[in-house]
């Protein structure tokens, strides 16, 4: 069985000017403001090595 993807709700607070620059950023790139913020901290996640590995369907860990 596969597992299922969750996600988690939370509250975040940013500055006007930021807020602007990321609206900004998603909207250029069609994407929804919280699609831009997650694709952001994932890719900062990924540049930081932070993300837990993958598993491919043979067993062995991809990153």
């Amino acid at each position: 069985m596969a597992d299922k993807k969750t996600t988690k709700n939370f509250i975040l607070r940013v500055d006007s000017d930021t807020m602007d620059a990321i609206e900004a950023w998603a909207a250029d790139e069609f994407r929804s403001t919280n699609g831009q913020l997650q694709w952001i901290i994932t890719e900062a996640l990924r540049k930081a090595k932070r993300l837990p590995k993958k598993k491919q369907n043979n067993g062995t860990e991809q990153l």
